[in-house]
């Protein structure tokens, strides 16, 4: 708490108060391409932009292709020799997420990095297409699926180019405020017991939870891509548009622990780029530092059965 309300460096060298700049400064990622989900606002924007500002070729997903091609402009204007291209994304649909990974595997590009940072927070009950809680769906199951269907082609560009593979999920803080035993598995759609604070926690908690069983998974088979989560910090983002008022009132109560959207980006962007962490895998970042999640954030059990049922879920919405 102290060194974020400071902005005093961790053992990283970097904290609370760094920029996504800062944290990659003297970083050359010619060779790398990135995919970053929700890239068109926000941090993913921020990290977007940085990632490009450090010679990358960054492909955006997203859902609203409009504010997909004004991000990409407003990059351009900085930088008019970004490497930028959108592709429609729309996390909450697996057929979604299919077309966008076949569509992104035909451009026989290489993929360095995937970064898993879209999401949406506190929203009212609602099922996604595919008849899912839609904070699940959205942040955890479409990340899962993505993420599973670009693993061949990262462990191919990983093992022709000898270029270590990452993988980035945004979690938060808030995968500690979570139902009983973390993933209510055979209640994932109960609409009575629907809590959007508590549903927003699962979904963050089983960021976490993908991100440690998929290092686990990759360092047995040996691998050369290392998964870890982050948490970006507080930053008011349009993330909040379904809790606008609460949230403000909140910010202003507590200004001092909130970043602005460079800072909100460092994380990610210092553990997508930074060499320190070259063969670091299955870990949780907080401020740019390795941090110790919650005990069921490190729950291998729970990890294990996270992982099986997302594959199960998977399988029935492309059964019916």
């Amino acid at each position: 708490m102290f060194r974020l309300i400071t902005g005093i460096p961790g053992p990283s060298g970097f904290g609370s108060g760094s920029s996504g700049e800062q944290v990659t400064e003297g970083i050359d990622a010619t060779a790398l391409t990135v995919i970053i989900t929700g890239g068109a606002s926000g941090i993913g924007l921020e990290t977007s932009r940085v990632l490009a500002q450090r010679n990358a070729h960054v492909i955006i997903g997203a859902r609203n292709m409009e504010a997909a091609n004004e991000a990409k402009q407003l990059i351009l204007k900085d930088n008019n020799t970004a490497q930028i291209d959108i592709l429609k994304l729309n996390l909450a649909s697996l057929q979604s997420v299919k077309a966008f990974a076949d569509h992104f595997i035909s451009l026989n590009l290489p993929l360095n990095i995937l970064i898993n940072n879209a999401g949406i927070m506190f929203c009212p009950y609602q099922l996604s297409e595919d008849g899912i809680e839609m904070q699940f769906a959205t942040n955890h199951l479409g990340h899962f699926y993505l993420t599973s269907l670009l693993l061949d082609k990262m462990k191919e560009t990983a093992k022709s180019t000898s270029i270590e593979g990452r993988i980035v999920n945004l979690s938060s803080v808030a995968h500690i405020y979570t139902y009983y035993r973390g993933i209510r598995f055979n209640r994932i759609n109960d609409k009575t017991s629907y809590s959007d604070k508590k549903a927003y926690g699962q979904s963050k908690l089983a960021n976490i939870l993908h991100a440690n069983e998929l290092a686990q998974r990759l360092q047995a088979e040996g691998a050369n891509i290392t998964v870890n989560s982050v948490h970006p910090g507080l930053i008011m983002t349009n993330l909040f548009k379904y809790s606008a008022i609460s949230m403000r009132i909140l910010k202003f109560f507590t200004c001092i622990l909130w970043k602005n959207v460079p800072q909100g980006a460092a994380t990610t962007c210092y553990v997508a780029l930074h060499p320190k962490l070259k063969g670091v895998s299955g870990k949780y970042f907080v401020d740019c530092n390795e941090f110790k999640p919650s005990r069921l954030a490190t729950d291998e059990a729970l990890a294990k059965k996270l992982w099986d049922f997302s594959n199960k879920l998977i399988d029935a919405a492309q059964t019916t």
